[in-house]
């Protein structure tokens, strides 16, 4: 993309330029797409152009195939972007990136299909970003009983992934730090596979979910990831972490803002 398309980006194609280079930005892509009006080839109604969506409308939209013959929904991020994308004049209607999820479900769509970014989305993907704003939703366990584990530090250090995770982390001003660990159950597993350390306040389901997300892009070769709740005074996996483990984020305390500003003095 030119210097010039990036001038004219609009906030949803910012994010999903930046979503593409990097996964952190993720989740906030969705968050913004949600929130968005996009613009689909159809009808709602009669003639070219434009076309207001009334409640009640019977909306009919375009399929396009990709190379392989499969049918895919096309919708487009701006008005400028969907015309650049057709060599006819055609109807158009403008709607909520949700409400064209909604009733398109079962169905793929492909963002900006003909563009230097677009994202394709599976059905399953729309499904959990209905449900919850995040694309990929992390199997949840819970160890019934006590379970002895090994636990130790990786000889590859998956770099991509802590980068990753690192810039969401700063994102999210509730969480405190974050670790990196090797864990291998004998019982459940064959070889060991990663697991993330967490130590968050207030709205920790948010975290662990958007980490989940950025960490099963950005594993080693696709490994399984795990993610841990980490609790000062906690036992298991929070004491290793916490007295084993030096964090690979930390919040960097803000205290030398307040004695410059002034604020909390006796």
């Amino acid at each position: 993309m030119d210097i010039m398309d990036t001038q004219q980006e609009n906030t949803l194609e910012q994010s999903l330029r930046l979503a593409a280079d990097e996964p952190a930005h993720r989740p906030e892509f969705f968050k913004i797409l949600l929130d968005s009006t996009v613009y689909v080839l159809g009808t709602a109604g009669t003639g070219k152009g434009h076309v207001t969506l009334e409640a009640g409308s019977n909306i009919s939209i375009a399929n396009w195939h990709k190379a392989d013959g499969t049918a895919v929904i096309p919708f487009f991020s701006s008005l400028k972007t969907l015309q650049g994308s057709i060599d006819n004049e055609e109807s158009y209607v403008e709607i909520p990136a949700r409400s064209l999820f909604e009733i398109t479900r079962g169905a793929p769509l492909f963002l900006n299909p003909k563009s230097p970014y677009g994202k394709e989305f599976l059905p399953e993907e729309v499904r959990h970003l209905l449900s919850d704003g995040i694309g990929q939703k992390p199997a949840q366990r819970t160890v019934e009983k006590d379970t002895n584990v090994l636990l130790g530090q990786p000889s590859q250090y998956p770099s991509r992934m802590v980068h990753s995770l690192t810039q969401l982390l700063a994102k999210h001003r509730n969480v405190k730090r974050a670790f990196l660990a090797l864990m291998h159950d004998p019982s459940v597993d064959q070889k060991p596979h990663l697991i993330i350390g967490i130590e968050a306040d207030a709205d920790f389901e948010r975290v662990m979910r958007e980490a989940g997300s950025v960490a099963g892009d950005t594993a080693p070769e696709g490994e399984p990831v795990d993610l841990y709740r980490v609790t000062e005074g906690g036992e298991g996996l929070s004491d290793y972490f916490l007295m084993e483990t030096t964090p690979f984020y930390e919040r960097k305390s803000a205290g030398w803002l307040r004695s410059v500003l002034g604020f909390g003095k006796a």
